[in-house]
């Protein structure tokens, strides 16, 4: 990934624990590196294939001076998010934000905080049983495609499927869903909980029946196994309808606990269900 650095940008803005940093203001100076792909601006010399770093430095400018924050993490972390979304080539950002003038009482250079933030990409099953299962279907993508931390939504064709588990109920609505987000994974399956949760999910039964079943498949390269979240989905290459929906958005993308890509599982499926 090409890089863009602004070395050193100083700002007088007001941020601090104290009242009194908040009232009077102190220089903040920050260091910012954008991460994006630069070759097509190279090849073309058109700034509209890149991003201005003089547009990036007044934002910056702006965003700091218009908002108050008592911890520099906080500063720093709603920044860094601003900015992705305010500047859409921009895949990844690496922040410093410096205190050179902190309330420490001490001889010292600076104190800061140094982050790095970016899209994810992310990848959902999305399927429903109950009621007006298309109904529900579109609710959750709509729920998906409206978060502001959410975008390049893709879904793949809606199949129909025979009940896997072992559970007696009606045939399901199956797809699988490719995005960019900005949430963490925990916070994307919180997301995605409250979701179902809005389209009167009710979970009664393991493998039962219901209005909206929304799951992270992938997301990057993560990999969880914990009680809150397992990633990716341990599952997944026993279930024909998860591996063809993914087959259409992303045949070559590799597990990264088994290493097969979606194509390779579902090729070793074979007429399975």
């Amino acid at each position: 990934m090409d890089e863009i650095h602004i070395k050193n940008l100083e700002i007088y803005a007001g941020h601090g624990v104290y009242e009194k940093e908040n009232r009077n203001g102190q220089l903040f100076v920050t260091d910012i590196i954008l991460y994006a792909n630069l070759r097509e601006a190279g090849r073309s010399d058109e700034l509209a294939l890149s991003t201005s770093y003089g547009d990036v430095s007044r934002f910056v400018n702006r965003y700091l001076r218009e908002h108050t924050f008592r911890l520099i993490e906080a500063a720093a972390e709603h920044l860094a998010r601003e900015l992705l979304l305010a500047f859409p080539l921009v895949e990844k950002v690496s922040l410093e934000l410096k205190k050179p003038d902190a309330p420490i009482g001490l001889p010292f250079s600076y104190v800061s905080v140094k982050i790095e933030r970016g899209w994810k990409r992310a990848y959902l099953g999305i399927g429903s049983n109950m009621g007006n299962k298309r109904e529900f279907l579109d609710f959750g993508l709509q729920e998906i495609r409206n978060h502001r931390e959410i975008k390049d939504v893709r879904c793949s064709q809606i199949i129909r499927t025979a009940p896997y588990g072992g559970v007696e109920q009606d045939d399901f609505l199956n797809g699988a869903v490719a995005l960019k987000t900005l949430l963490s994974p925990y916070e994307l399956l919180a997301f995605l909980q409250e979701t179902e949760k809005k389209a009167g999910r009710e979970r009664k039964i393991h493998w039962g029946p219901r209005t909206l079943d929304l799951d992270i498949l992938f997301y990057q390269d993560f990999v969880s196994d914990d009680e809150k979240l397992t990633v990716p989905h341990p599952d997944m290459a026993n279930r024909r309808f998860v591996l063809e929906p993914l087959m259409e958005l992303c045949p070559g993308y590799r597990n990264p606990v088994n290493g097969k890509s979606v194509r390779e599982m579902l090729t070793e499926l074979g007429s399975n269900i």
